[in-house]
């Protein structure tokens, strides 16, 4: 066991070498020059040239590349262009509020979702499993921006019950609370029909087997089998969703973020592309790079300590 989770670790950091390598590559095609745009377009160049050299730019790529890896193994990140910040801090800062987000909104789409799949796998073929079939694929086509703009529209401005701009004040808990929930419900929404629909294939699958018409042949409760027998082995699957969701909430957050002005790793990176920062970029693609890769390996392991068949491969 403890030499799976080593594996399925070191596959976790390579997949992050391999992406800061692809993102240096892009940044480069990015058209502009960080120079230029930091100092405007009338300053001289020799001014460009400093900064340029200041910021390692004139060095060739695999140089860069070593430079940045090697400030990562120290836990530095590298400097803001624009405040002179440590990026480490600022990433930081940023961080808390997309990962609140992100379980926001992934919490309470597993608390729907999980038990509509096993709702409808237990009900098979009858009014509510071909009504929930309806409603998982419409959650799952609308894009989470577009459910952000239709509750700004009706939640904020038509009835004005909700804030939509920041992510509350400081210390306000419940404030924050109220500034999170239309974020958090845009997010989320598509992955309530994503988890209803891998577990109810899972119940179904599970509820097939021979360890549950065992059980039914002791007379024991339908309740108890459900829940004891049946969705015990048929979550294992969503585990395995769960942590392919976070990759896909990263990546929707970023348009969340910036419809509801909501600081976060997302409009972090966006607004730090737009103005050719690239320390800030290469720190905050590897931070989400980074919450993806290891997603994966832990919900292999955590799938492998709670199957013993799992644990009989390895």
């Amino acid at each position: 066991m403890l030499l799976y989770a080593l594996q399925r670790t070191g596959l976790a950091i390579l997949i992050c070498i391999t992406s800061m390598v692809m993102l240096f590559s892009a940044l480069k095609l990015i058209p502009g020059d960080p120079a230029t745009i930091m100092l405007g377009a009338r300053a001289s160049a020799e001014m460009k040239a400093r900064i340029t050299e200041e910021l390692g730019l004139n060095d060739p790529i695999p140089v860069q590349l070593a430079t940045f890896f090697g400030r990562i193994l120290q836990g530095n990140l590298g400097t803001d262009m624009w405040s002179q910040r440590p990026v480490t801090q600022i990433v930081l800062d940023n961080l808390p509020y997309t990962l609140v987000l992100i379980a926001a909104g992934l919490g309470w789409a597993a608390l729907i979702g999980i038990p509509l799949g096993c709702y409808s796998a237990i009900r098979r073929n009858s009014f509510i499993d071909k009504f929930t079939a309806v409603i998982s694929v419409g959650t799952i086509s609308i894009p989470s921006f577009v459910v952000a703009i239709y509750l700004i529209l009706f939640f904020a401005i038509e009835l004005g019950w909700l804030p939509v701009i920041g992510a509350g004040e400081r210390g306000d808990y419940l404030d924050q609370a109220v500034h999170l929930i239309m974020p958090a419900f845009a997010l989320g929404l598509g992955w309530v029909g994503y988890l209803s629909r891998i577990v109810r294939a899972s119940m179904l699958e599970v509820m097939g087997e021979n360890h549950i018409r065992t059980a039914r042949a002791f007379g024991l409760p339908e309740y108890r089998i459900v829940k004891s027998y049946a969705l015990r082995i048929a979550i294992l699957p969503t585990i395995t969703l769960l942590a392919v969701a976070i990759g896909g909430l990263l990546s929707s957050a970023v348009f969340v973020e910036a419809i509801f002005a909501r600081p976060g790793i997302g409009k972090l990176i966006v607004d730090a592309a737009n103005m050719r920062n690239f320390p800030v970029v290469q720190g905050g693609v590897l931070t989400t790079v980074a919450l993806f890769a290891l997603a994966m390996p832990i919900s292999d392991i955590l799938i492998a300590w709670l199957d013993p068949r799992v644990r009989a491969t390895l």
